[in-house]
């Protein structure tokens, strides 16, 4: 993945400053929406059972919340611009706080800002930051390949979390953390529904055929 470029799935470099986040995968005219909108456009490039592969493109500033891959592994890379990433690991085993409200121990594992130079990041079912919140630093462009794909039926639901900091929140199972870790580098993760501030559009992939 280290080598592929915007042009290699359809993107064109020139539109990589758009900052509507919809122009580049057919989305003609009459189904342009104001500037100001900037929804994220997800495009799905191949689906099967065994892996996704689909692009992410974000308006500057906008956000994908924070969220899981549960049972997956995910490869990514920014195609284009730059986008900050911040992501957690679980910490094992697992520990929780129902005194305001369930919330579970997530350690801390990036937070960082990418951009294509940065090359293909991979997380796993349980190291790597399986839990991730992406930022549009500026306009751009995230390459994704989930495997395997997110199912329901397979138990593999995508959940949003909200995160609390840990060194505020509470502080009575600090004792109980392995490591010398400092309180700012773990939180506190709530569940919460599919945020309804989220705006994402399909778009339609125009790019070479893929082979597998």
């Amino acid at each position: 993945m280290d080598t592929i470029g915007p042009a290699d799935v359809g993107l064109k470099v020139e539109n990589s400053e758009d900052g509507r986040g919809h122009g580049f995968f057919g989305l003609n005219r009459f189904n342009r929406v104001a500037r100001w909108a900037q929804p994220i456009t997800y495009v799905d490039i191949y689906e099967c059972d065994s892996f996704t592969m689909c692009i992410f493109c974000l308006p500057s500033s906008s956000v994908i919340p924070l969220h899981d891959h549960p049972g997956m592994t995910v490869l990514s890379k920014v195609l284009y611009g730059s986008m900050h990433v911040k992501a957690f690991d679980w910490v094992e085993p697992t520990r929780i706080q129902i005194s305001n409200g369930p919330v579970r121990l997530a350690k801390l594992v990036a937070d960082k800002v990418v951009t294509p130079e940065s090359g293909t990041s991979i997380l796993y079912p349980k190291t790597g930051g399986n839990l991730h919140c992406f930022t549009a630093v500026t306009s751009c462009a995230v390459l994704d390949i989930l495997a395997p794909p997110y199912s329901e039926a397979a138990g593999r639901k995508c959940t949003y979390y909200s995160d609390r900091p840990y060194s505020i929140t509470s502080r009575e199972n600090e004792t109980e953390i392995s490591g010398d870790g400092k309180g700012e580098e773990y939180a506190w993760l709530a569940e919460l529904g599919t945020p309804a501030d989220l705006c994402m559009r399909q778009g339609t992939y125009t790019g070479p055929t893929i082979q597998v």
